[in-house]
Order: C-alpha cells, then sequence, then structure tokens
C-alpha cells in the first residue's frame, strides 16, 4: 500500500498511476460517501458490494442500481 497526495486540475480530475493501471486497467468503480470517495478496479462482478451498502426501500435500491450501471 502507498499513499499519494494529488492535486484535482481545474476540472476536478486526479490522475491514477501508471503501475496501477497497468495492473487493474483502465476502467474504474467510484464509490461517493459524504466525505469520501473509493476507487476500486472495474473487475468481475459488483455484486460483492451489494452487501456493503445499506438500502431502506425498495426504490432506493431501483435508483442506486441505474446509477452503477449508468457508469458503463
Amino acid at each position: 500500500m502507498s499513499i499519494e497526495i494529488k492535486k484535482l486540475d481545474k476540472h476536478g480530475r486526479i490522475s491514477i498511476p501508471k503501475k496501477w493501471r497497468e495492473k487493474h486497467g483502465d476502467e474504474v468503480m467510484i464509490i461517493v460517501f459524504d466525505d469520501k470517495l473509493e476507487i476500486f478496479p472495474r473487475k468481475g462482478n459488483i455484486v460483492k458490494f451489494i452487501d456493503t451498502i445499506e438500502v431502506e426501500e425498495l426504490e432506493e435500491w431501483e435508483k442506486m442500481k441505474e446509477k452503477l450501471y449508468e457508469v458503463r
């Protein structure tokens, strides 16, 4: 594990280190929390993340599913 401090450019972007992209590919899944972002390589099935998210209503789940698949 390593920690890097990155500045956002004027469009709010950051660069992902080349070695990481070479190992994990050029697509990522970003999970947005109130106070942080988590970035994961987009490989395999997102189902393993489903149990980590609390959803109070089925309608919320449907909206979240739309957002997750919208990334494609």
